[in-house]
């Protein structure tokens, strides 16, 4: 059976003054029923969140719920094709994206009752989903993407449906757009109690590696992810490649599909022409392999172009591993370069660094405890849930009683 954690868990790693505080800010939350609202149950980062969040958010006392978005395999291309774009990418935006987008939103609308206290609906997928409701609380839109250059056919569609919540929650300043509607910034944190976080013992980490016939006889060079473009596989299939030719090592690629990104297989597919005996491409779903991974990797890499924020780079950090990150949105707020891990800009960056951290295993400690001590501080899982509870916390009531209303109290 799965343990529950109570934020009285947490205090090992916040201190109990942490603990306090946040059980304060939840006290006169309780019995409000809050709905959160994505795309799938698993895969990224945004599921992992929504796991933990609705897990403890419970705990605390608030009725915390979690729904996906339903659709056939057209609204899941439509709907990854506006994520692109929301991060810059090239769109053909025609009359039948929008009607299959709208749609099938209708269609969810109907089968799901939203009247809950607070509803939060994550990044644009189930986005419409507020024109279909005659909304009697706050609903908040939370976008998790790299807004800094979206793309402005995408957007300008985009932006009634956005304009139309209380608020909207981004992950870094950077991303700020020009909207009507308050935008706050949340960092994500990771959970170091789920199964990707929580401390693995050496043979248990021994059993996950012997089991998938990943080789340790010569140090490892990781990176975990979903199958996106966005996180550049092929850019670190070359930078291996470049570094291999200074230092020995084995590349793995470990990541998976997530049910509402229909690219991912395409993209894995594409990767496996690179496998050989050094060259390890696994798509599967399994967080004990991506922690034991990232515990006994030598170098993770992220290497991303796009990040809205990438935890799994704090998750690497979280184990003391030296990690490398693309030099680009939300990596940046949670690598200090060269204190606490890379930011790199190109292949050739990424190589050179890669041969730098294997050949000084001495850097490799200092970067990993700094990389430790700094998710600690900043990134851990609790933060996130008290910025949720300081966020439901500020909304004012909407609806009052005019004292002109002519209704009698006598």
């Amino acid at each position: 059976m799965s343990a529950i954690h109570t934020i009285d868990d947490y205090e090992r790693y916040i201190g109990k003054e942490a603990v306090r505080r946040i059980k304060e800010k939840a006290r006169p939350l309780r019995d409000m029923h809050v709905m959160h609202m994505n795309s799938t149950y698993y895969g990224g980062g945004v599921s992992q969140i929504l796991a933990s969040l609705t897990l403890l958010m419970n705990s605390l006392g608030i009725q915390t719920g979690w729904r996906v978005v339903h659709g056939p395999p057209d609204f899941f291309s439509v709907t990854k094709k506006f994520h692109n774009a929301l991060q810059g990418a090239p769109i053909n935006m025609t009359g039948r994206k929008k009607e299959i987008y709208e749609s099938v939103i209708h269609e969810n609308a109907i089968r799901n009752h939203l009247d809950h206290d607070v509803v939060f609906i994550h990044d644009p997928q189930p986005l419409p989903l507020i024109t279909h409701y005659r909304k009697k609380s706050p609903w908040v839109w939370r976008c998790h993407l790299d807004l800094t250059a979206p793309n402005r056919k995408v957007w300008n569609y985009l932006v009634p449906f956005i304009e139309r919540y209380d608020a909207v929650v981004l992950s870094c300043g950077e991303y700020r757009r020009d909207l009507g509607k308050p935008q706050v910034f949340f960092t994500p944190g990771i959970d170091p109690f789920s199964i990707v976080n929580k401390d693995l013992s050496e043979s248990a980490v021994d059993e996950r590696l012997e089991h998938y016939g990943i080789p340790t006889d010569l140090p490892l060079v990781v990176q975990i992810s979903r199958f996106d473009r966005w996180k550049d596989p092929e850019g670190v299939i070359r930078a291996f490649q470049k570094a291999r030719k200074e230092e020995e090592c084995t590349l793995v690629l470990v990541g998976n599909v997530a049910t509402d990104d229909p690219e991912g297989a395409e993209v894995y597919r594409s990767l496996l022409a690179h496998r050989n005996e050094r060259i390890i491409v696994k798509s599967v779903q399994d967080g004990a392999l991506v922690n034991a991974l990232q515990r006994r990797a030598a170098v993770v890499l992220q290497k991303s172009i796009r990040e809205g924020f990438g935890l799994t780079v704090s998750e690497a950090m979280w184990k003391g591993a030296a990690v490398i990150g693309g030099n680009v949105g939300g990596i940046r707020y949670q690598i200090e370069d060269g204190e606490s891990g890379f930011l790199v800009s190109s292949v050739d960056e990424a190589a050179e660094r890669i041969v730098r951290l294997l050949r000084d295993p001495d850097l490799r400690d200092r970067l990993g405890n700094a990389a430790r001590d700094r998710v600690r501080e900043n990134f851990l899982f609790t933060r996130t849930v008290e910025q949720y509870l300081d966020l439901i916390g500020s909304f004012e009531p909407e609806f009052r009683l005019r004292e002109d209303g002519g209704v009698s109290c006598g």
